[in-house]
Parts: C-alpha cells; sequence; structure tokens
C-alpha cells in the first residue's frame, strides 16, 4: 500500500504512473493498481465537485482500495491525502491485511502546482489549492505517519532516476518489516500452539484418570504430562499427532496399553 501526498497538480499522477511502470518491470508478477479518487468522482458526480457527496467517494475509494489488495495487488492511492485522518484511514486497511504501509510526499511547492494547474486548463480553481495548503497536516505527529521518500517534481529531470533510488528504499524497508513481523509471526505461531498443546494434553489426561485403571498412576501421569510438554514445546504439530505422541508416550513410559 503506497499512499501519495501532495497538492492538486503537484505531479502525483505522474509519480504514480512511473512507479507502477517502475514496479511492474522490477517484480515480473506485480499487478499494481492505482486508485484515483477523481476517477470515482466523475461516476458519481459527473466530473463536478459536490462537497455533499465527497464522503460517498471517500468511501468508495477506500472499498476499492481494500478490495485490490484483497485480492493480491498492490496498490497506489493517488489522492491529496492531506490529512492524517485520510492517511490513517489507508494505515488502518493495510495493518488490517497485514500489508506494508508507505507515505510518499510529493513536495512540489505550491506556487509551482498553480502555475502546472494553470497549464493545464485550470481544473482545480486556485482558491482550492490554497484552502488544501493551509488545512495539511504535516508528518511527524504520529510516528506511523513518516513518508519513506519527499520528491519536489519540480526539481526532477529524469524520474526513472529517481524510481531506481525509491524501490531500493522500498525494497529495503520491507526487508527491514520481514524480519521484525517474521520472528514475531514466528513467535504467535508457537504460543498458539503451546498453548493448544498445554490444553490438548491436559484435557486428555483429565478423562484418562477418571477411568479407575488408571487412578493408581494418577500423579505419575500428571508429571509424565509436564514432561511431555516441555519436549514437545515450540512444535507444529497437529491436534491428533499432538494426542498420537501422548498416548505413544504415556504407553512407553508406563508400560501400558491404552486404548
Amino acid at each position: 500500500m503506497i499512499c501519495l501526498v501532495g497538492l492538486p497538480a503537484s505531479g502525483k499522477s505522474t509519480f504514480a504512473n512511473s512507479l507502477k511502470i517502475a514496479l511492474k518491470k522490477k517484480f515480473n508478477n506485480l499487478e499494481v493498481k492505482i486508485i484515483d479518487p477523481d476517477i470515482i468522482r466523475q461516476k458519481i458526480t459527473s466530473d463536478k465537485f459536490d462537497h455533499e457527496k465527497e464522503h460517498i467517494v471517500r468511501n468508495e475509494n477506500l472499498k476499492i482500495i481494500r478490495s485490490e489488495l484483497e485480492l493480491g495487488n498492490t496498490v497506489i492511492s493517488d489522492d491529496l491525502n492531506y490529512y492524517s485522518s485520510m492517511r490513517h484511514d489507508l494505515k488502518g486497511i493495510a495493518d488490517e491485511l497485514n500489508l506494508d504501509f508507505s507515505i510518499v510526499h510529493i513536495a512540489t511547492p505550491i506556487e509551482i502546482c498553480m502555475k502546472w494547474n494553470e497549464k493545464r486548463g485550470e481544473p482545480i480553481p486556485i482558491e482550492v489549492i490554497s484552502k488544501i495548503q493551509d488545512k495539511f497536516d504535516m508528518f511527524n505527529k504520529y510516528n506511523w505517519d513518516n513518508p519513506i521518500a519527499t520528491y519536489d517534481l519540480s526539481e526532477i529531470s529524469d524520474l526513472n532516476i529517481v524510481m531506481k533510488e525509491f524501490l531500493a528504499k522500498l525494497e529495503d524497508k520491507m526487508n527491514f518489516r520481514k524480519q521484525k513481523f517474521g520472528k514475531e509471526r514466528t513467535k504467535i505461531i508457537s504460543n498458539i500452539y503451546n498453548e493448544n498443546l498445554d490444553k490438548i494434553t491436559r484435557v486428555y489426561v483429565g478423562k484418562l484418570v477418571l477411568n479407575p485403571s488408571f487412578i493408581p498412576l494418577k500423579n505419575k501421569i500428571f508429571k509424565l504430562r509436564k514432561t511431555y510438554i516441555k519436549k514437545n514445546k515450540n512444535k507444529a504439530l497437529s491436534e491428533t499427532e499432538i494426542l498420537k505422541r501422548f498416548k505413544i508416550y504415556l504407553e512407553k513410559i508406563l508400560n501400558i496399553k491404552i486404548s
């Protein structure tokens, strides 16, 4: 999930399209989707900004982003994302799906944005750009809300060079995340398994000692259970395998046959 942030006419769409090409070139099987709310807005409001319908556009935008991510696609959010709450909505989706979330700030100065906006026929009123600039939530307020990279597109002559540098940064970040969360994931899985190991053997022993034949061996069975748990901690065994091995273990040590 790559979240672009910047003023209108700052070059976000240019950056998004170059990034899509670079990602697909570097990762052959990668499916990259650019989600532009302007396209959604055109369908809902016929390209006319309607403040009362913006919440519909916003919800549809988030819905499409989630859907594409769930399909396994990489998503570039080609939106203003000038409020931290907007960025947080995107991060929330990425977190729920356990995906990397990266912010890219397209920090082209407002004066340049207005010139570029004028060149393309002023599709966005100048006062709107000024208002967005005034309301813009800058970064560093929250630990998660920090751009992985910041670019002023008016100072870039070759986007291909920028893409190579950016992809290297992105790869380093994802490798770090993979190592960090890979260890955490292993720890979580081990904890879940150990809890199951404890529960399954406890329930099994509880039923076993209800049998009058095993009552004299009750204390020994309890001790053997603890030993078995210590020996089998952090192993990835199924519930069936845990029970099977525990039964064989008890039969062997106690020299008995358990039906």
